[in-house]
Parts: structure tokens; C-alpha cells; sequence
């Protein structure tokens, strides 16, 4: 990969995940042999997780996976423990619905519509994203679909003349559905390869707000049907556990079918990209690692499993 998933702030520099493992270090783990116990080092373990926000559900069977493990006698050294537990991290990403790749209709244009809570990192991927398509090769125009603030509005206007994108989007106040379906429409007019349409995310506890995103939701099926062929949920990667009770909520209003993790970089507390997956059993597509366009990542388990612990 051209870009590590998880970046260190050079001005604050951080223990990766795996420095803080090394201190339970399984200083236990070869006692078990000897009929003894390794509770202390599993709790130790279990905070350690908790910790870098992997969640009660995904950290309670870790941990048990590695009690199993130890008391086989299949892991008895430092570099034996981080394989097994890098193992179980990335089978955990690869469980359920984990195909990493975005839905393509059979026929253009791709809808693809992106929704999550403002502040996320919304607009700044879907300008990276434009990025990346049409560094693909691909047509793309944006819908901006988030009529509630202006400033989103012009934030897109700017990546689609930055990236070569089309445009289309209201003045601030106008209905946020017709927007979509105005861009969905002139996608199809056109002939573009993939439409991606914002959306407002004022708060995801608003009843109003959802039931905007469903009236979006049906109206670009209406105009196109068989779309959205993807609805991204953009998360912000260092708001903890706050992260899963938002998914649950979008994915409640309307069929999410990927996940998007920005500001991974600098962070340790990655596990929370495990934990939301588990929540929704719906694949991670992209995390985001910087401002640039560039700063994009296609999602890789195997990859993630590792940066996440090692750092």
C-alpha cells in the first residue's frame, strides 16, 4: 500500500497498541503449563482493549480466544501472542459482510449516498473520493444534498473544480431531496459513471433528520430505481464508542451498506473500526489518514489488524 492506515503525529508521539500489550507480555502465560493461572494478565489485557475502544462484545472474545489459546500452550512467546491476536483481530473484519469493494451498478451511473453526522469528515471524503475515482478513470458528479449549511455546499463546489467533477446543488434552505434528485437525474442525463450525493447531519439523534435521510433515500430510488447502489456511513475514528450508537442509528433510518472511519491517523484507539463493524455486520470500505487527497485508504483487514497493534 502507497499509505500506512494509521499514522503517528510526529508532535505527539504515542505507545502503539502493542507497546502497551508488550507489558502483559503473557508474563503468565507459561504457568498455565504448570496447572497456574493467567486471570491477572488477561484483565490486564481486557483494559488494554476497552481501552482502544474495541468494545465489550468484539474484547470479551479476544480475550477469550487468547485464554484458549495459552491454556493449549499455542502461544507462549511475545511474537507467538501478537500473530494470534492479529489473527483473531482481522478474522473479526473479515466476519459477516466484509467484501471491502464498492457496489457498481450494472449500468451507470453508481448512486452512491453518503450520510453521517456533521463534523465527521463527510465532505472532506467525498471530495477524496472524487479524487480517487476520477483518478480511476471515472466520470463523477456531486450532489450537495446538505442544504442546512452553505459552507458544505461551497466546501463541494471547490473539490468537484478541484477533481474534474460535475456539480450539482441548491442554495441553502432548499429541500434536500430535491437536490439529489436533481443530481441523480442529471447523472443519468449525462451519462456519468458514479453520483455521489451528500447529505445533512446536524445531529443523529434528530427524529427529523432521519426521516429526512429516508425521504432522500426515496427519492433517488424513485428517479433511478435499484439506487443508492452504496449509502456510506462516515464515522469520526476518535469519538470512541459514541461512533457505534451513531451507526446504529443511520442504520435504522436507511440500508447502510459500508463504513468510512476518518481522523485514524494519530489516534491508538483503532478498535473502534472492529467494533463498529461488528455492530452493523457491514463491510469497511475506506479510512481516512490525512487531509491531502491522497490521504484515502482502500480498507485492508490484514493490513488494518497489523498497524492497529504494531503501530
Amino acid at each position: 500500500m502507497a499509505s500506512r492506515i494509521i499514522r503517528r503525529d510526529g508532535d505527539l508521539p504515542r505507545r502503539s497498541l502493542w507497546n502497551k500489550l508488550r507489558d502483559v507480555a503473557l508474563t503468565d502465560v507459561t504457568v498455565v503449563a504448570r496447572g497456574g493461572s493467567i486471570q491477572d494478565s488477561l484483565g490486564r489485557l481486557e483494559e488494554i482493549l476497552l481501552e482502544a475502544d474495541f468494545g465489550v462484545p468484539v474484547t470479551m472474545r479476544l480475550v477469550a480466544e487468547m485464554e484458549g489459546l495459552a491454556r493449549r500452550g499455542a502461544i507462549k512467546t511475545e511474537e507467538a501472542f501478537l500473530t494470534a491476536l492479529r489473527g483473531s483481530v482481522e478474522a473479526a473484519l473479515r466476519s459477516g459482510s466484509s467484501a471491502p469493494g464498492i457496489i457498481r451498478a450494472e449500468s451507470a451511473p453508481t448512486v452512491i449516498l453518503v450520510v453521517g453526522v456533521n463534523g465527521a469528515g463527510k465532505t472532506t471524503f467525498i471530495g477524496k473520493f472524487c479524487a480517487l475515482l476520477r483518478a480511476n478513470g471515472m466520470s463523477v458528479l456531486v450532489g450537495a444534498a446538505d442544504t442546512f449549511r452553505a459552507g458544505a455546499i461551497d466546501q463541494l463546489r471547490v473539490w468537484a473544480e478541484r477533481t474534474g467533477a460535475g456539480f450539482v446543488g441548491g442554495s441553502q434552505g432548499t429541500d434536500p431531496a430535491s437536490v439529489a434528485f436533481d443530481a441523480v437525474d442529471a447523472g443519468v442525463s449525462r451519462g456519468v459513471d458514479v453520483v455521489v450525493v451528500d447529505t445533512a447531519g446536524r445531529l443523529h439523534t434528530s427524529t427529523a433528520l432521519m426521516d429526512e435521510m429516508k425521504k432522500i433515500n426515496r427519492v433517488i430510488a424513485r428517479r433511478l430505481p435499484g439506487s443508492p447502489h452504496e449509502t456510506l456511513l462516515v464515522l469520526d475514528g476518535t469519538i470512541g464508542q459514541n461512533a457505534v450508537a451513531q451507526a446504529r442509528t443511520f442504520a435504522e433510518a436507511v440500508p447502510v451498506t459500508g463504513i468510512v472511519v476518518t481522523k485514524i491517523d494519530g489516534t491508538a484507539k483503532g478498535g473502534i473500526v472492529v467494533a463498529v463493524h461488528e455492530a452493523l455486520g457491514v463491510p469497511v470500505k475506506f479510512v481516512g489518514v490525512g487531509e491531502q487527497a491522497a490521504d484515502l485508504v482502500a480498507f485492508d483487514a490484514g493490513d488494518f489488524a497489523r498497524e492497529v497493534l504494531e503501530g
